[in-house]
This record gives structure tokens, C-alpha cells and sequence, in this order.
């Protein structure tokens, strides 16, 4: 019922900036954007509700910035000034519980890849 698809990684510079999509489809009440790097588990970036509430990983505020488009069901991450710790995989998941806790999010796009050296 619930599809998503991310687009929009690459291999960037350090301090360079790149914009993550999430199309999705179905009913989304809260979606936001999880990475795991080689050798780490995942861990929440991003999320954002229904609304206008946003959460962020300590490591990425004031650096990334979350949105989306509920008439679209778009959701994008801007990531700027990225460092080297920023190398993962980059998911867009789907759940109906807040919070940055992947385990609770049953819905996953299939990633995209950031690499900054």
C-alpha cells in the first residue's frame, strides 16, 4: 500500500551540499530520512509529521533541513556543509509513530547512496 523512492545521492566534496527526494505513495502520516554507514546501525536524520513538527539528529541540525509536500506526498532533504561521518545510505521510511526510532517505521524506500570525502 505504501511505496517510496529516493533519489538524489552521489559522491560529494566535504563542505558541498546535496538534495535527497522521497516520492511516496499511499498514506503517510510520518516520514522522515534514516542512514546507515559501513560498520554502524542505522540511525535516525530526519523526520517530519503530518504537520509542521520536524526532528533532527543532533549530528545534522542546522545543517540539514527536512520538508515535505503532502498534496505531492514529496518528502526532500537538503543537506549542506556535509562532512565525511555523512557517508551512508540514505533511506525515506513511513510509519505512524513519532520519533527517531527506525525500528518503528515498517515502511522503506530502498536508498540512495552519499559519499563525501
Amino acid at each position: 500500500q505504501v511505496q517510496l523512492v529516493e533519489s538524489g545521492g552521489g559522491p560529494v566534496q566535504a563542505g558541498g551540499s546535496l538534495r535527497l527526494t522521497c516520492q511516496a505513495s499511499g498514506y503517510i502520516r510520518h516520514i522522515g530520512w534514516f542512514r546507515e554507514a559501513p560498520g554502524k546501525e542505522r540511525e535516525g536524520v530526519a523526520q517530519i509529521d503530518t504537520g509542521v513538527i520536524t526532528h533532527y539528529a543532533e549530528s545534522v541540525k542546522g545543517r540539514f533541513t527536512i520538508s515535505r509536500d503532502n498534496p505531492k506526498n514529496f518528502l526532500s532533504l537538503q543537506m549542506n556543509n556535509l562532512k565525511p561521518d555523512d557517508t551512508a545510505m540514505y533511506y525515506c521510511a513511513a510509519g505512524s509513530a513519532a520519533g527517531l526510532v527506525a525500528s518503528a517505521f515498517p515502511y522503506w524506500g530502498q536508498g540512495t547512496q552519499v559519499t563525501v570525502s
